[in-house]
C-alpha cells in the first residue's frame, strides 16, 4: 500500500464537469492499494497519516498534526501509484489490487479518517477524476506499508 500525502491550502475533485468533493486546509492523500494489502496495513497507514506533524507551529517548525490545526482530508484512489516502469516505457500495473478489493479498502480509508474526527471526503473510485490542489509548502510525503 502506498500513499502520497500532500499538505494543501485547498483541493478538489471534479468528475464529468461536476464538483464531487472539496476541502480547505488539510491533506490530499493519493492512495494506491497493492495485491494482498490488508485492513491491518490500512489501519497502520491511516493512523500514521493522521498523526503526521507537518503543519507549522507558532515558531514555523513542522510540529502540528491535521487534527491539531482542524484540517480536512481528501482521499483519492490512485492505482497508478503501483505502476512499474522499470522495464520499458509503458508501466505495468500488475502489482495493483483487483478493483473490488481495492474499492473496499479505499472506502474503509474514508471511514477510518472520518472516525478520527477529521472532516473527510473522497473522489469516485474508478472514475476519470480531475484533481486540483494548491500545495502548501510544498510539503509532500510518500508512505508505504
Amino acid at each position: 500500500m502506498k500513499a502520497v500525502v500532500q499538505r494543501v491550502q485547498n483541493a478538489s475533485v471534479v468528475v464529468d464537469g461536476k464538483l464531487v468533493s472539496s476541502i480547505d486546509k488539510g491533506y490530499l492523500t493519493l492512495l494506491g492499494v497493492a495485491k494482498g494489502d490488508s485492513e491491518e496495513q490500512l489501519q497502520k497507514l491511516m493512523t500514521k497519516i493522521l498523526a503526521l506533524r507537518i503543519f507549522p507551529d507558532e515558531t514555523g517548525k513542522m510540529n502540528l498534526s491535521l487534527k491539531d490545526v482542524g484540517g480536512q482530508h481528501l482521499i483519492v484512489s490512485q492505482f497508478t501509484l503501483l505502476g512499474d516502469a522499470s522495464k520499458g516505457n509503458r508501466p505495468s500495473f500488475i502489482a495493483a489490487e483487483l478493483p473490488d478489493r481495492a474499492k473496499e479498502l479505499y472506502e474503509k480509508a474514508l471511514v477510518l479518517s472520518e472516525s478520527q474526527g477529521v472532516k473527510t471526503q473522497g473522489g469516485i473510485f474508478g472514475a476519470d477524476m480531475k484533481v486540483s490542489l494548491l500545495n502548501d509548502g510544498p510539503v509532500t510525503l510518500l508512505l508505504e506499508v
